[in-house]
């Protein structure tokens, strides 16, 4: 069974920067992502990574920045947060989908990922 880690979240003055890593035991997967859900709203995917080709949503793409490393046995999920914003304070996640080789093709790519970490908090201040 594959489990996820997130880790690196903080606090934070807006105008300021934030990585967060995410551990994954078990394989590599070809498609992993990024959720958060803030107070009161719904999750929402920010950023997903298909092979080694970014796609982010319309509210962090130019700020945040999706990376994998699966070199030397290590299975792990970044996430650059720069230009951080007050808007940007939520609960982040890392998520895989329910297979190893799903590509997150489908028309409702964020509906594709059906496992999610525990979360790690980011607040931004302004």
């Amino acid at each position: 069974q594959t489990g996820l880690m997130e880790s690196g979240g903080g606090s934070v003055q807006a105008g300021g920067s934030l990585n967060l890593s995410c551990a994954i035991s078990g394989p590599p997967y070809y498609c992993m992502g990024w959720f958060r859900q803030a107070p009161g709203k719904e999750r929402e995917g920010v950023a997903l990574i298909r092979a080694g080709n970014p796609s982010y949503s319309d509210s962090v793409t130019g700020r945040f920045i999706i990376s994998k490393d699966n070199a030397r046995g290590r299975n792990s999920l970044y996430l650059e947060m720069n230009s951080l914003e007050p808007e940007d304070t939520a609960m982040y996640y890392c998520a895989i989908p329910q297979h190893p080789w799903s590509r997150c093709d489908s028309a409702q790519v964020w509906a594709d990922f059906r496992y999610w970490g525990q979360g790690t908090q980011v607040t931004v201040s302004s």
